[in-house]
């Protein structure tokens, strides 16, 4: 669960907050506590955050916003506002979505690209969300441009842009989802699978960027972030199962804030590989802590190049092996917002039932947030 301060404004990357308090998880709780602990949090989940542009049943124990860097200078509220529009075809989910106006987007269905890799971009003030567990796109990419800003992508699968035989995909550029130069990004509840290249490339001097209950699935290249000389990047990434991804879970390159918390991370891709089969990696100047994450059959669970920070803290490391590095004070994620921790413990549980896509999302959407929430709720959790 997250419960947000008030927003402010990131220190430049090279006067940054020293580490503050310790965040540890303490002394490990007794099986009956954890079962307890569980038990509370599921019912609390309920079927996990919802957007600003959702309506929300009051037994869904649910509130509207994003949290994480997303939530900070101003906030990332999407299409908020903006006309909804269901789609079933991909004439009308690329008309909408590149539209100048704000929109909700409710994808209902398979969406096919044509042709094979196809990019639908994604233009401002977007919400994309699937309707329920059936909004699908299939061999194609959402893209983002430099300068797109308040984008909200949830409750998708996008699968099936892998072309057979070619693992490493160093000649085609088929990502799940691309963004380039863009900031106030949240990307929620969705499941990618078989895409040829990167399942989520966050490039270039992306910022306020969160990236919370997702399923990454049977990839090579999962989430990278980076690919800039430049320090800017702030992203949160939280929540998160990584089943069956070979490497970059995530690799964050020259971020200037990487907080990875309540991530899930297991049975790994040709675990054979002594080097490109890895887990987190700190790498560049990024400064990156992890938090009360869970690997299991993980080779490398986390790395950090000498120039950059790695702080970890609370973690829980089974059957894992190789490389498992710290250094560096980092930073103290609260000093931007406010933040529970789940028990390690009970990541497994949590994040396998509820990551990716889920039947209460986007099945009942509405144009405006609930009254009161303006940009950003106070007091969101997920």
């Amino acid at each position: 669960m997250t419960h947000f301060r008030s927003s402010k404004r990131l220190p430049e990357p090279g006067s940054g907050p020293g580490s503050g308090p310790g965040l540890g998880a303490g002394p490990g709780p007794g099986l009956g506590r954890t079962l307890l602990t569980v038990t509370a949090l599921v019912a609390a989940l309920g079927l996990g955050v919802v957007a600003p542009a959702e309506a929300v049943s009051e037994t869904a124990g649910r509130t509207a916003g994003a949290h994480g860097f997303a939530s900070l200078e101003g906030g990332t509220t999407g299409g908020a506002g903006g006309k909804v529009v269901t789609v079933t075809t991909q004439a009308d989910l690329e008309r909408y979505a590149a539209a100048e106006e704000s929109y909700v987007i409710r994808v209902a269905g398979t969406i096919k690209a044509e042709p094979f890799g196809a990019n639908v971009v994604v233009a401002s003030d977007k919400t994309i969300i699937g309707v329920g567990t059936a909004g699908e796109l299939v061999q194609g990419e959402l893209h983002l441009t430099p300068g797109t800003h308040n984008v909200i992508i949830r409750n998708l699968t996008i699968r099936d842009s892998y072309v057979e035989g070619n693992w490493d995909c160093k000649d085609t550029d088929f990502d799940g989802i691309q963004m380039d130069t863009v900031h106030h990004v949240w990307i929620d509840h969705n499941r990618f699978s078989r895409i040829c290249d990167g399942q989520l490339d966050i490039r270039k001097d992306s910022e306020y960027v969160t990236v919370s209950y997702n399923r990454f699935e049977n990839n090579n290249k999962t989430l990278g972030i980076g690919w800039t000389p430049n320090v800017k990047t702030q992203i949160t990434i939280d929540h998160n199962w990584f089943r069956g991804t070979k490497q970059r879970n995530p690799s964050a390159d020259n971020c200037a804030y990487a907080h990875l918390y309540n991530n899930y991370m297991t049975a790994q891709a040709d675990p054979g590989d002594p080097v490109w089969t890895y887990g987190n990696w700190s790498r560049g100047k990024t400064r990156m802590v992890i938090e009360n994450s869970y690997y299991q059959d993980v080779q490398h669970p986390y790395q950090a190049d000498a120039t950059a920070e790695l702080v970890q803290r609370g973690s829980i490391l089974k059957n894992t092996s190789g490389r498992q590095e710290t250094w560096g004070t980092a930073f103290d994620p609260r000093d931007f917002y406010d933040y529970r921790l789940d028990p390690a413990a009970a990541v497994p549980a949590l994040v396998s039932k509820f990551s990716g896509p889920q039947k209460g999302l986007g099945a009942h959407t509405v144009a405006d947030p609930p009254a009161g929430t303006g940009n950003r709720a106070p007091h969101a959790r997920h």
